[in-house]
């Protein structure tokens, strides 16, 4: 059984490091502006400072969802490829707005 909710799963057991992932979202079929979106979507119930992991499965996603995460208050800590045609975006939530 899966432990995924709305696409959001938590990193695979044994695979995460110290400063591994909280969350893994899996949007490699989406386009933008739908990537976004659901990443920004993902991040709403995670607290401050946790990470999620975004993959993504086109170039312009790659290029557009960090730079709107970064504008929206977030730190992208990473953006690799991640397999043939596929980049996972690492992203720390930003802390509450005062």
């Amino acid at each position: 059984m899966s432990d995924c909710h709305a696409g959001i799963c938590p990193p695979p057991n044994g695979s995460a490091e110290a400063l591994g992932p909280d969350a893994e979202l899996d949007i490699r079929d989406e386009v933008c502006p739908y990537t976004f979106l659901k990443a920004k979507l993902a991040l709403e119930p995670l607290a401050a400072g946790r990470v999620l992991r975004v993959v993504v499965g086109n170039e312009t996603s790659a290029r557009d969802v960090p730079r709107s995460l970064t504008d929206a208050g977030h730190a992208v800590l990473a953006v690799e490829p991640a397999g043939a045609g596929l980049w996972a975006i690492t992203v720390r939530k930003r802390a509450s707005a005062p």
